[in-house]
């Protein structure tokens, strides 16, 4: 990072007359948390979605508010569509709309296509694609009543380029890259901006076990990526800085993939 360019303390977040509401599935760890500081010190009220780390949520929400900003939880599996009409729906309907959606909740169930069996296709298919899709249509009324809206879905590079072993997951995430470029497209009008982020080999708990000084090699700019770089990323994409940007796909990979 260069001198002059340091992110301010979260404590620093800018006071809103009226709340910024910011959803970010799979918020409780990884990636997700650092997007839901970033957004937090950028002045949202970030929802924290979680499934079952209701432990590593309420912590999250507690730095949060423990440092001047604001947040709320909510719990329910992207994956059931039964999960987000109940949950999700009246959650908006009460507390929206949604200024921010960020859909970075998912699985990964890696093996060789040939031995893949329909519970581990069809259960990352759900989560990683599906269950988006459908979290984005059921705020996206709000959004279009407001006449503006920031959605951010963390696809991979391995939607980009395809990987061996992750055929039900690279088809999502690539699932994921179309379907943020149709919805660029549909609400640009509306200035509603979608957007894509494709993280590269990023230090969390999914690639712990991962051959790292193998993946180093094939990073030109030497190091893996953290989940700050990330959210550093996503903040851009939900800044007014970025109101000319949709319909666009981020690798965040350290030169390794470009998009």
């Amino acid at each position: 990072m260069e001198a002059g360019n340091e992110e301010p303390p979260l404590s620093q977040a800018t006071t809103q007359p009226s709340p910024r509401n910011a959803l970010v599935t799979g918020s409780s760890r990884g990636i997700g948390a650092a997007i839901a500081r970033r957004l937090a010190r950028d002045g949202f009220r970030v929802w924290i979605h979680y499934r079952e780390s209701g432990e590593a949520a309420e912590a999250l929400l507690k730095e949060i508010q423990g440092v001047g900003g604001d947040g709320r939880l909510l719990a329910f599996d992207v994956a059931s569509a039964e999960a987000i009409e109940r949950v999700l729906v009246p959650a908006v309907a009460s507390e929206g709309p949604l200024d921010v959606l960020v859909n970075n909740a998912g699985i990964a169930r890696d093996g060789l296509a040939a031995r893949m069996g329909d519970a581990n296709w069809d259960g990352v298919l759900e989560a990683d694609l599906s269950g988006p899709f459908r979290i984005t249509r059921a705020v996206l009324p709000g959004m279009l009543k407001a006449r503006r809206g920031r959605i951010v879905n963390i696809a991979s590079v391995v939607g980009l380029t395809g990987n061996p072993g992750q055929a039900n997951y690279s088809a999502a995430k690539a699932g994921l890259v179309g379907l943020t470029r149709t919805l660029a497209l549909e609400y640009a009008k509306r200035n509603i901006l979608v957007n894509a982020v494709a993280p590269g080999f990023i230090e969390t708990d999914m690639t712990t076990r991962l051959p790292k000084e193998k993946i180093l090699e094939q990073i030109p700019l030497g190091r893996a990526g953290t989940p700050e770089d990330v959210a550093g990323v996503v903040g851009f994409l939900c800044s007014d800085a970025a109101a000319y940007v949709t319909g666009q796909v981020i690798a965040v990979s350290g030169g390794m993939v470009g998009s």
